[in-house]
């Protein structure tokens, strides 16, 4: 656990820099129902450590989406996504406990639980980001099928991302 620290910083500033530098150009179309915007950097909120304590974790999460949300200006949009993520992370968490338990001092990363365990585990936060995110930013029922067919179009290609990401950075922690 001593090496946590670097390590979740590293992790920080790399998808940051990823989502800002790299996906925010890949992003497609402006408005309306087909607008796919390419989201990696909840993974960082996915790979705290399981001991965390919520206030670090919700502190970190508000961090790292005000810093997309400068880059994207899109007015706490990110955060607030972010933060809410981060909040409802345990419950995800309990639901795929394993039978064993986890060890609290690792991150809840593929190689450590398994590829399986793991994209159930992402496939539902992701899933839960960018309705959340969606919302937010629509900030009405009225546009309920849009929210939903740009959560649906962007699922899969953030996700590809995440894949992506844990296969060649392959972290241990």
């Amino acid at each position: 656990m001593t090496n946590a620290l670097p390590i979740n910083i590293v992790r920080f500033i790399g998808l940051l820099a990823l989502q800002v530098l790299v996906l925010k150009p890949l992003s497609y179309g402006w408005q309306g129902h087909f607008f796919i915007n390419f989201l990696v950097y909840p993974l960082f909120i996915f790979l705290l450590p399981l001991r965390t304590p919520m206030p670090a974790a919700l502190l970190s999460a508000f961090a790292m989406g005000f810093l997309v949300d400068l880059s994207y200006d899109s007015w706490g949009v990110h955060a607030a996504a972010s933060v809410l993520t981060a909040y409802v992370r345990p419950w995800p968490l309990k639901w795929l406990q394993p039978r064993e338990g986890y060890n609290v001092n690792h991150s809840p990363t593929k190689k450590r639980m398994g590829t399986q365990w793991f994209l159930a585990y992402s496939s539902i936060m992701m899933g839960f980001h960018l309705l959340v995110y969606y919302s937010l930013d629509a900030f009405s029922p009225y546009y309920l099928k849009s929210i939903f067919l740009k959560t649906l179009f962007s699922f899969p290609l953030s996700m590809f991302f995440v894949i992506i990401v844990m296969y060649i950075f392959n972290p241990e922690d």
